[in-house]
């Protein structure tokens, strides 16, 4: 697979570093995070961000956040982690796999009974694990992703669900970097995504970087794309997808798909199946997160692009319809209609 020339997540002799995706494009900075107040900040300011790095930020930083732990019994200690998962899940409630991966730290926690050195390890070597698999997901999920595409395609893309966005390669990205390497020619189409513009800082940054044939364009140009017979596919991540097959993604992910539908285009959406939470009915039930106004009118601008005291809308995320999704593409296999059989199936029989 064509090779990413950065690292999101990495951890190395005993440090966790990551990405700082709020400097980006003008500034390739790597930070470290040492404390849980730096793990919370990070998720939090949009530093790490993407469902799947979130989840590997997640595992890596409740280490990191309890391996200097004085407690001097077991129970004070899975006492302590407790604690200090629920404050990292509090930094971001839509992206799944925050609890998914805290909880399942937690899972492999309650059950040991050594010392607490080993417990602190037993840790590490679980999140190691969530890493390991992140990265294998994105492969399968790019390999599964390219029987979808043909050489030449025009695609969309809204957001960033690529090797920024996880351990490595990305989730709707990944089969984009795979058809890079064997000469698919895919002619890629960034959404700006508004307001914190992860298309324009990110995607075409990261596309660009690997040498992918990538355009820019302002949300709002989208139909114009598709009216011209530019897009021939449109791929996209997912924060969280109910059992029903809604897919809770980036702001503006939905418009894009009810575009599609009206020019007969496919919408792929790319989710791990970590990413998939068959106890959320419909996405009805899915909170969606909404952030300070200021990233609509301040945050871009040297001065405010708005009066000041107007009232403002400003939620993370929105909420696709599973009638407008066309396949569901995950690291087990492709899930089509009807979602709330073919999800649960690829879940827990495969």
């Amino acid at each position: 697979m064509t090779e990413v020339k950065f690292e999101t997540i990495a951890f190395r002799d005993g440090k966790l570093v990551i990405l700082d995706q709020t400097r980006l494009p003008n500034e390739e900075k790597y930070i470290e995070l040492k404390t849980k107040e730096d793990v919370y900040d990070a998720i939090k300011k949009l530093m790490v961000r993407g469902a799947p790095a979130i989840g590997d930020a997640a595992g890596y930083g409740l280490y990191v956040s309890v391996r200097d732990s004085r407690a001097e019994s077991l129970e004070a200690f899975k006492k302590e982690v407790g604690e200090t998962a629920e404050y990292l899940n509090s930094s971001r409630p839509t992206a799944v796999n925050l609890s998914w991966a805290l909880n399942r730290l937690l899972k492999r926690l309650d059950s040991f009974t050594g010392s607490v050195e080993d417990a602190k390890q037993l840790l590490l070597d679980e999140a190691d694990e969530i890493f390991k698999e992140d990265v294998e997901s994105c492969r399968k999920m790019g390999e599964y992703g390219l029987t979808l595409l043909k050489p030449g395609m025009g695609i969309l893309t809204h957001c960033n669900a690529g090797a920024l966005a996880t351990a490595r390669y990305g989730t709707c990205l990944s089969p984009v970097y795979l058809g890079e390497e064997q000469g698919y020619g895919f002619h890629v189409y960034a959404d700006e995504t508004r307001p914190l513009l992860q298309g324009a800082r990110l995607t075409s940054w990261e596309l660009k970087k690997a040498g992918v044939d990538v355009t820019l364009i302002c949300d709002n140009m989208a139909a114009s794309a598709m009216r011209k017979g530019w897009i021939q596919a449109v791929v996209v991540g997912c924060d969280r997808m109910a059992a029903n097959g809604d897919g809770a993604n980036k702001i503006g992910t939905s418009q894009v798909a009810i575009m599609a539908k009206e020019y007969g285009i496919p919408f792929y959406m790319f989710v791990p199946t970590s990413t998939i939470d068959l106890d959320t009915e419909s996405g009805g039930d899915i909170v969606i997160e909404e952030r300070d106004d200021e990233e609509l009118y301040r945050m871009w601008y040297e001065k405010p692009m708005a009066p000041e005291g107007v009232k403002t809308f400003n939620p993370a995320f929105d909420v696709t319809d599973h009638k407008y999704i066309t396949a569901v593409i995950t690291e087990k296999g492709i899930a089509r209609p009807p979602y709330t059989e073919s999800l649960r199936r690829l879940v827990h029989e495969l």
